[in-house]
Parts: structure tokens; sequence; C-alpha cells
């Protein structure tokens, strides 16, 4: 008998491995396996696959969302001006040889057409806003999510000056933001209902820390003080440097994605695993490597999904 010489395919347990119905919230979780065939598109279809709304936009990258209009919101990139670039601390010296780019967002309307942009490379600051230390400096910002929210704002983040904000869509001016002075290279924040916002810290290269050791936190938006977290004891049991993201259920429990392991779980305030998934496909990333990663998963309660009832 052949023994898979890949270690995490021949040891981990995959599939449903923890399930406790009492306390876990019902429904059905979506997500994807991140190694793919690289192409980018956006679009929505119905249930019998046919496509009724699309975008294309070769530089965009890592986010997008529907917005009430009926268009979207998504990442692009833009090379910096070489002498903007050069004031920019932070990360590996001499790993810009190719120019440094910074993220653009942008919002398109249901027909397409570009209603709205903000260019990071105009509004953040180089003091405040520096490359983790490791890091190329191919790239200022390194965006991986953007979010519509209500009173025209939109949040951001951008993992390599470890930073979440919120813009003031008509000034453009970043009214709320949390840096690296808490996260380290984090993921998928989110807006809750109490105005706090939840957010996956992946740990990676914390100032405060030496240990790598992932968390979720949410985060006080009048204060920045974290009111509550959840982390796995001891610390390092839980832990992706890159992807993986949280969202608050609607029972208030929290869905958690550990990326790089594809673990999807479900915690409750009280941080007790009552929901656990680990996605049982592998297939070659980019480096060729065999991994399961997931990079990040939505959870819908049943009666948002009549199909499947």
């Amino acid at each position: 008998m052949t023994i898979d010489s890949q270690t995490r395919r021949r040891i981990a347990r995959t599939g449903l491995t923890a399930h406790d119905p009492a306390q876990a919230s019902p429904g059905y979780t979506l997500y994807a396996p991140l190694s793919g065939n690289g192409e980018v598109y956006l679009l929505e279809a119905d249930w019998d696959g046919n496509i009724l709304w699309e975008h294309r936009d070769p530089n965009h990258h890592h986010d997008a969302r529907r917005t009430e209009s009926g268009g979207c919101i998504y990442m692009t990139v833009e090379r910096m001006d070489d002498a903007q670039a050069a004031k920019i601390r932070g990360g590996q010296p001499g790993t810009d040889a190719g120019g440094m780019y910074a993220d653009v967002l942008v919002e398109v309307d249901a027909d397409g057409n570009r209603v709205w942009e903000w260019h990071a490379a105009e509004h953040l600051d180089p003091d405040r806003h520096v490359i983790t230390f490791n890091d190329l400096r191919d790239e200022w910002s390194h965006g991986n999510t953007v979010v519509p929210l209500p009173d025209n704002r939109v949040m951001f983040s951008f993992r390599n000056i470890s930073t979440v904000g919120i813009i003031d869509k008509a000034s453009g001016n970043i009214e709320w933001q949390i840096g690296d002075d808490t996260l380290a290279q984090q993921h998928d924040p989110s807006l809750l209902d109490n105005g706090n916002v939840l957010i996956y810290d992946n740990g990676s290269h914390s100032r405060h820390n030496p240990l790598p050791a992932s968390r979720v936190i949410e985060v006080d938006t009048d204060t920045n003080e974290i009111v509550w977290e959840y982390r796995d004891n001891p610390p390092f049991n839980f832990f992706s440097a890159y992807i993986s993201g949280a969202r608050r259920l609607p029972n208030g429990n929290t869905l958690i994605t550990e990326g790089q392991p594809g673990r999807i779980f479900q915690v409750t305030p009280a941080g007790e695993v009552v929901w656990e998934y680990i996605n049982p496909h592998f297939a070659p990333n980019e480096q060729v490597y065999v991994v399961n990663s997931v990079f990040r998963s939505n959870h819908y309660l049943p009666e948002q999904i009549p199909q499947l009832r």
C-alpha cells in the first residue's frame, strides 16, 4: 500500500468533525477551495448556472460585494509614483525593483459604469502606515476586504500595513481605523449590528507577541478596545498566517474560517466549538503545494435558501 507523503492530508480528519445541534446555528455554510485555475471574474448566477450579471476588470483582486444599486464594489491596484514609493517605510529593502503598487477601491453601477473610486496612495500616511518588516515592497497596502456600509461609507482591510478602516465616500477621508498596535495582517472585517467591528486577526509578525497565533476580535469603534475575543488554548493551536475570516451569526455564535488548514467552525460567545468542518478537497496551489485551504466562508439560514429546503 502506498502511503500519501502529504502530511496534513494523511493525518487530518476531514468533513464534518463536530456538531452540537442544540447550540450550533442551523443552516448552510458556503465555501470554495482556494486552489483553482486563477481566472478572475465577478458574476451573479441562478440555480441553473445561468449568469445573470457580470462585470470584468483585469486588475480586480481578492474581494467584491454587490451594492444596493445593482452594481458592485471591488478592489484593483495601480502602480505608485516612484518618488512617493521611496518614502514608504518598512518591508524588505530592494524588493520593489519592479515598482510599488497600492490599492484602488472601485464601485460600478448595474451597467458597469464607474461611479466612485478611492486611491489608497492618496489617503494613506507614510509615517503611520508602515509595511510589515519582512513583506515585499512591491505592494504598500495589499487589500483583502472591501465592504459597502450604511451612511455612504466603505470599510477596507489592508494586510501589508495591518490596518482596518472606514472611509467616508463623499470626502474620501478615513473616518475610523485600527492598526498594527492591535492587528497583525488581519482579514475579513465586518460591521456588527451593535456598531462594533469583527476581525480575524491572523497574528503573523505581531509587534506585541512573538508567538504566531490567530484570534478573532470584536472591536468597539468608539474606543478601539477589544470587547470580545476568541483564541485557542494554547494559542498556537489556532493559526493561519494568511487568508481566513469570521462572521457573527444570528444566534450569537461566530463562524470562523481558519483558512490555511481548511478548517471552518462555529464558536459560542463563551468560546465553545459547537460545529466544525474540515475541507476534504486537496489540490495543488500556485506553488504546487497540495493544500485544502479556504479563503473564507459564509453562513445562510434555511429560510434564506428555500431552493434547498
